[in-house]
């Protein structure tokens, strides 16, 4: 599995940093509806698209919302997490990007280390007048 990561844009604000390190990296997971009506509920396997401490992206067929409740589960830990659908992207090829995020820290749950260092603002070096 390759995997990388992304880091914030240079002159990026404080306002526009996120939260923890993305990892680009394509785990299966299988999502379901929690608290749906039947007609609405499902149980889809899929795959991640990007990973952080806090959620992820994905791809998904069944249409969510934004602010709805999912359940993921990812086998290779099997941990089972609750979480909220943060952002739906346009459909496309049948699948829609759907952001997650975590209801409850689960630093855990995508069995890898994230490193908080990439995301310490850089110091402006000083300017001396000659």
């Amino acid at each position: 599995m390759p995997m990388s990561t992304l880091n914030p844009s240079k002159g990026s604000s404080e306002t526009t940093r996120r939260r923890s390190q993305r990892v680009i990296l394509s785990l299966p997971i299988t999502v379901r509806s929690e608290d749906s009506s039947p007609e609405s509920s499902f149980l889809e396997e899929t795959q991640t698209l990007v990973v952080n401490e806090h959620g992820a992206l994905i791809a998904l067929e069944s249409k969510v919302e934004t602010g709805q409740t999912l359940r993921l589960f990812n086998p290779a830990t099997n941990l089972e997490q609750a979480c909220m659908v943060s952002y739906v992207g346009s459909p496309a090829d049948g699948t829609t990007q759907v952001g997650l995020k975590f209801l409850a820290p689960s630093p855990d749950f995508w069995s890898i280390t994230f490193s908080s260092d990439v995301w310490t603002a850089p110091q402006p070096e000083p300017v001396t007048n000659k």
